[in-house]
């Protein structure tokens, strides 16, 4: 299970296991965590290389493909701070005892769904619904 609060390297959850027991729950809890770590370090790097080219290009065309440059990399940033959100709100349902099951049916989200997308809130099926009805309503 775990060896001094942390999950062994090679555990994944199964189905053969009670669904959201304290070893899916401190593996997907690790693995939030672990992500959002590895975005805040991303986000630190981002933040000193920009600090770093922050010097005046003078050639126009070097100028724009910079700025260019930085306006994806902080679009990029900005997405990963619209995730960071999600990993909490995801930790906090893992502490309510509601993580891995769907906001629309209340029925456990397939383990392979946490497992591609750990920030899931809605089962599979419920989500090509949501996503259909989104495409209907964008389509009017």
């Amino acid at each position: 299970m775990t060896v001094q609060g942390v999950i062994k390297a090679d555990y994944l959850p199964h189905d053969d296991e009670p669904f959201m027991c304290d070893r899916q729950k401190e593996f997907f809890r690790a693995r939030l965590n672990d992500l959002k770590r590895e975005i805040l370090d991303e986000s630190r790097e981002t933040v000193e290389s920009l600090q770093e080219s922050a010097v005046n290009i003078p050639d126009l065309v070097d100028r724009a493909s910079a700025e260019a440059d930085r306006a994806l990399e902080l679009r990029t940033r900005d997405r990963q701070r619209k995730l960071i959100s999600k990993i909490d709100a995801a930790l906090r349902r893992i502490e309510t005892g509601d993580y891995g099951y769907c906001e629309e049916t209340g029925e456990p989200i397939s383990l392979r769904r946490l497992i591609a997308r750990p920030t899931a809130t809605l089962s599979l099926e419920a989500q090509e619904r949501h996503e259909r009805r989104e495409k209907v309503h964008r389509d009017d």
